[in-house]
């Protein structure tokens, strides 16, 4: 199999740590691929500083200054211009445009801090989710990523990871914990979708043996 094209999808605030995790994986030969292209929703976004320091290019593609259509129309553009294989959403806080989803059917990952199907949804993401966490009583967490599909955290869970909850844990010590797990998790998908081994099955996605 060749060497995949990965087009990362990045908005808000965040530092872009799994961002950061997937490219460096890539440049490293872990991952079969090389990050292309980061894209963000806004210029001031951290994690657009953080690939261009690392070599990626980068673009914006403003869903704030452009309508909805407009906005997938340019997105589906750019990533054909840029011939993308597969797409990572790495604390992408909104729903990708439904010609998106369709276009690049079982090849868009996301990855949630908690894990799936508990604690999804609209509004659950960051802060809230491990607060909800804590409240729930539950006593481990971890992280899920999964195929995007085009509802909030519902696509079929490709890897999960755990931690468990401490006595003393606050939702910042439980988040961080939850971070590192999510930066092995997202790198191992990648890389079992570079290497091929990822097949969907209605709600599953089976992990295949390494070709011989």
């Amino acid at each position: 199999m060749m060497s995949i094209r990965i087009a990362i999808l990045v908005s808000g605030h965040g530092r872009g740590s799994n961002m950061a995790a997937i490219i460096d994986a890539c440049q490293r030969g872990e991952i079969d691929g090389q990050v292309v292209l980061v894209i963000g929703t806004r210029d001031e976004a951290p994690a657009l500083q953080r690939a261009t320091e690392k070599g990626v290019s980068t673009e914006v593609v403003s869903p704030s200054k452009l309508g909805e259509e407009e906005y997938a129309r340019r997105l589906l553009q750019t990533l054909g211009d840029a011939q993308v294989d597969l797409v990572c959403l790495a604390g992408f806080m909104r729903l990708l445009p439904p010609p998106v989803v369709h276009a690049y059917a079982g090849r868009v990952m996301n990855i949630h801090p908690a894990l799936l199907p508990l604690f999804g949804g609209k509004g659950m993401y960051g802060e809230h989710v491990h607060r909800a966490v804590l409240e729930s009583g539950m006593k481990v967490s971890g992280c899920t990523v999964h195929f995007v599909d085009e509802p909030y955290d519902t696509g079929p869970i490709i890897v999960q990871r755990c931690v468990p909850i401490e006595e003393e844990d606050t939702w910042e010590t439980l988040a961080a914990r939850v971070l590192a797990q999510e930066h092995q998790a997202y790198v191992q998908a990648v890389k079992l979708f570079a290497q091929g081994r990822l097949r969907v099955e209605g709600r599953r996605v089976r992990i295949l043996p390494p070709a011989p």
